[in-house]
């Protein structure tokens, strides 16, 4: 289950990347000031971009994910106060828990229309509004992070996500990227394609639709459920996000054969969804400042989330867990029918297609310089 710019500023956020790396501004974790919102608060306003006195800004930013969750949580708390910190207080999010603010699925509308400010999320989680959202969030058989960026950065990326939430009336801006999850938690072996036809998975996002053409029965459960309906054999297998995140939900004691590599979420991209209003009610400086801060949380969870997964595997083992990698028949099973989902989606929506065009575009380009200068 991400931080970017518009190509503008992104020469400033990679200029932050590598020239404030020193500064290291302090945990958000740690910080009081950075717990996230359990209830609105009963003086809240409809439109909720608060002007107060030195011109200090408080902005209401709901979340579908609980500020607790490792990383696409914490990097919105860490986020929120590197904000404060290098504002000097001027610039403030309240940070709310999932469904206070609003039902998360009322989010997009709320951050639309302006009801709510902003919004901390993954741009699939919308993805019904635009399947192209998903091409801005996280691609099957997609990029490692640093290729994600360079697309983003340097091959139009950026400014076509402007343009696809700018029809909503919304600013993206990518703020954290997670790295990859993993293939899936299985209560016994996969062997070959065949092997995975009649399986009940729990799965979400496009790659449900892609591993679906294999047979399988997708089933789509939140976070919460998929422990009890994979420990009693509701279902017979179930991708759910990173390794540390998976040991934190306890999925180890539900299956005991662990698949890599994560084909549908190579790397994820988490943003800052402004409503177009009140991004264009900051300051040059006070944007600038935001973009800043997300670059330095880009990075920040780049280490980070590398790091995590380390120890998390080490942990799922001494457990008892096998650990596995998907047979090359499985995962060239796999491809074939994520091209043609792509197929589908690009003749059914132009803006897919558009997007798309880019993306792959760009991968054919890079794809030399992948293969030359990087390690097999």
């Amino acid at each position: 289950m991400a931080r970017l710019v518009t190509v503008a500023g992104l020469a400033l956020v990679l200029g932050i990347l590598i020239g404030i790396g020193a500064v290291s501004l302090r945990r958000a974790a740690d910080a009081p000031t950075a717990r996230a919102i359990k209830e609105p608060e009963p003086t809240a306003v409809p439109m909720a971009v608060i002007e107060a006195p030195g011109h200090r800004r408080v902005i209401k930013l709901a979340s579908p994910a609980p500020s607790t969750a490792p990383l696409i949580g914490t990097m919105a708390v860490a986020m929120v106060e590197k904000l404060a910190t290098a504002s000097d207080g001027n610039i403030e999010f309240k940070l709310f828990e999932p469904n206070t603010l609003a039902p998360n699925d009322e989010l997009f509308d709320k951050v639309s229309a302006g009801d709510i400010d902003a919004v901390w999320s993954s741009a699939n989680f919308f993805a019904a509004r635009d399947s192209a959202f998903w091409l801005f969030s996280t691609v099957p058989f997609g990029p490692p992070a640093s290729e994600y960026l360079a697309w983003l950065s340097y091959g139009g990326g950026q400014q076509l996500m402007d343009e696809s939430f700018a029809r909503f009336n919304i600013k993206p801006v990518v703020c954290t990227i997670l790295p990859p999850e993993s293939g899936g938690w299985f209560r016994r072996e996969i062997a070959s394609a065949a092997d995975l036809n009649g399986l009940r998975m729990r799965f979400m996002g496009i790659g449900a639709r892609v591993i679906s053409q294999l047979g399988v029965e997708v089933v789509p459960l939140n976070g919460g459920q998929i422990f009890d309906a994979l420990q009693t054999g509701n279902i017979d297998a179930a991708e759910f996000s990173l390794p540390a995140t998976d040991l934190r939900f306890g999925l180890d004691k539900a299956a005991t054969h662990f698949y890599f590599p994560g084909w549908h979420q190579q790397s994820s991209l988490i943003s800052l969804l402004f409503n177009t209003k009140v991004w264009e009610s900051f300051t040059d400086a006070q944007r600038g400042l935001i973009l800043s801060v997300c670059g330095d949380t880009v990075r920040e969870s780049l280490a980070e989330g590398e790091a995590q997964q380390v120890k998390a595997l080490q942990e799922i083992r001494a457990r008892g867990v096998t650990i596995h990698t998907l047979p090359q028949p499985v995962m060239g099973a796999l491809k074939t029918a994520w091209i043609k989902v792509v197929k589908e989606e690009s003749a059914a929506n132009p803006e897919f297609s558009k997007v798309w065009d880019s993306y792959y575009g760009f991968r054919k380009a890079y794809a030399e310089w992948r293969n030359l200068g990087y390690l097999p």
